[in-house]
């Protein structure tokens, strides 16, 4: 008997137990949450492993803080700048909503980069995690393209001029860059299309992206694990012992694993017969 069957249990307890086993034994919820929260971590695991989870709780932020935002920007290029101005000076708690969205966006493109840091380092894009490797530099590539879209919602001079060079950058790739940015922009020049097409992109297509990613990147490293700091104690003795074995091996093998040269003489003879 466990700590949790001692001592009577309320009604509230009760109905509780009581639907969580409902909704497991239809869902086998229990099971799934078990296996991704119950596996072996390596014993040196130190807070270069956590940058992911950090990346991942930003994220979170930036998309309770942009839902908020949402409730008051007006996609149109007349009232995009005067919203974000009312959002700022006169909604209550605007400034500190619009800051932590704006400054987030900074911490996250911050984070992301030092976890992908650290995956180099610690060379965690090798066997077997190769599949988790691509699913995160697909997350990158949509967080930095996350704050390409936001950076334009201001609508000020700035950000239309940074935006301008941006799209200027991606028409001139080979091939399919002028498709790419005549897409973005709903047109060959920046109108009105251009910004709701931007807000639509950065409020759902990218989010969505995103959030599906991140579940594909959290399953492949519950399956397959974290991976071991280059200057772990325990991989540097499995992998002497590696070395050792196969030392031990090429030993045993002796003279047989070599090639032995042997020459036989009736060749010389055939081909000085044929000098003859």
């Amino acid at each position: 008997m466990s700590t949790t069957d001692i001592g009577p249990k309320g009604s509230a307890t009760k109905a509780g137990g009581a639907v969580v086993g409902h909704v497991d034994h239809r869902t086998g919820a229990t099971t799934g949450i078990g296996w991704f929260l119950k596996r072996n971590i390596p014993g040196e695991t130190s807070w270069f492993q956590t940058l992911g989870f950090a990346a991942m709780a930003v994220f979170g932020l930036q998309a309770v803080t942009g839902i908020v935002l949402a409730m008051y920007y007006k996609p149109d290029p007349t009232t995009a700048y005067g919203s974000i101005r009312h959002i700022t000076n006169d909604v209550t708690w605007g400034w500190l909503v619009r800051g932590m969205h704006k400054w987030g966006a900074s911490a996250m493109i911050i984070v992301v980069f030092l976890h992908m840091a650290r995956v180099f380092i610690f060379g965690s894009y090798k066997y077997p995690r190769e599949l988790t490797w691509v699913t995160g530099a697909l997350l990158l590539i949509m967080v930095m393209f996350m704050g390409l879209t936001g950076y334009l919602l201001v609508w000020d001079q700035k950000a239309y001029w940074a935006t301008v060079v941006a799209m200027n950058i991606t028409a001139s790739a080979p091939i399919i860059g002028p498709y790419i940015a005549d897409i973005l922009r709903g047109g060959t020049t920046f109108n009105s299309d251009t910004l709701s097409r931007f807000y639509a992109i950065h409020m759902l297509v990218i989010p969505g992206g995103i959030a599906t990613f991140i579940g594909l990147h959290l399953f492949l490293v519950s399956k397959l694990g974290i991976s071991e700091p280059p200057w772990s104690k325990r991989s540097t003795r499995a992998r002497r012992a590696e070395e050792a074995a196969a030392r031990a091996a090429a030993r045993q093998r002796g003279p047989r694993g070599r090639h032995e040269v042997t020459v036989d003489p009736e060749p010389q003879t055939l081909t000085a017969e044929a000098g003859q």
